[in-house]
């Protein structure tokens, strides 16, 4: 079923991609400044946090609320 989301900007856009994009920009002591979890802070990595996240709900909402930020702020 693909059905558009013309007004979703996180549409097609998978947790690993957002992650890698914002580990990119930031850092990963970058990310663990602007989220306070573990996954960002005690050896992180890609595989780490997307197991982490994917589990959290609320850690994934503030992970994409960011990528929202740094990456749509126009949209957000």
């Amino acid at each position: 079923m693909s059905t558009s989301q013309p007004n979703n900007p996180l549409h097609g856009i998978t947790l690993e991609q957002l992650v890698i994009q914002l580990q990119e920009h930031y850092g990963w002591e970058g990310l663990a400044d602007r989220i306070n979890i573990n996954c960002f802070k005690n050896e992180p990595s890609i595989k780490s946090s997307l197991k982490f996240l994917r589990r959290t709900p609320w850690a994934r909402d503030q992970v994409e609320q960011l990528y929202l930020h740094t990456f749509h702020n126009d949209q957000a």
